[in-house]
């Protein structure tokens, strides 16, 4: 039996929890969740309007900055994705810095893969 990889922080095994609730709530194609320098949490989901599409990411770093947040710990990516696309690592990273982990993770929230901005 094959054992899938999972995030071994529990404060990141959160964010998949609320990733994935967010993204259930709306019924959205990606859920996103984003922990803070200050241990505050960001959930989000992707926004696709005819005027306005955004990642779940970038609407949790759009959160994030809004609130007056100074800084990130991690973000996960929950969806279909195989991996978290340029403009989402370049969005935690225009706001956090280099070396923020990013979690991306399937539907049922196992881990696909971990990478840093």
């Amino acid at each position: 039996m094959t054992v899938a990889p999972s995030l071994s922080d529990p404060e990141d095994a959160k964010l998949v929890t609320l990733a994935r609730a967010t993204r259930a709530r709306v019924g959205a194609a990606e859920g996103a969740a984003l922990r803070d320098s200050d241990g505050r949490t960001y959930a989000a989901a992707t926004v696709a309007l005819p005027s306005l599409q955004l990642s779940a990411v970038q609407v949790a770093v759009a959160m994030a900055i809004a609130s007056g947040s100074s800084g990130v710990e991690a973000v996960v990516l929950l969806g279909e994705a195989e991996q978290v696309g340029a403009d989402d690592l370049a969005a935690v990273r225009d706001f956090a810095g280099a070396e923020v982990p990013v979690h991306c993770v399937d539907v049922r929230g196992q881990l696909r893969g971990s990478t840093r901005t």
